[in-house]
């Protein structure tokens, strides 16, 4: 399973929204968007 495949699969078993994970890890919406479509960000 592709990282970001399994980032949402959590997230969503874990009933959290793209903005909540990303409040709890610090980062943008966009940034937790972009792992779970395998978008490099740097």
């Amino acid at each position: 399973m592709q990282l970001g495949k399994h980032i949402k699969q959590l997230r969503h078993e874990k009933s959290l929204s793209q903005e909540k994970l990303a409040e709890m890890v610090y980062v943008s919406r966009q940034t937790i968007s972009n792992w779970e479509n395998d978008i490099p960000t740097f």
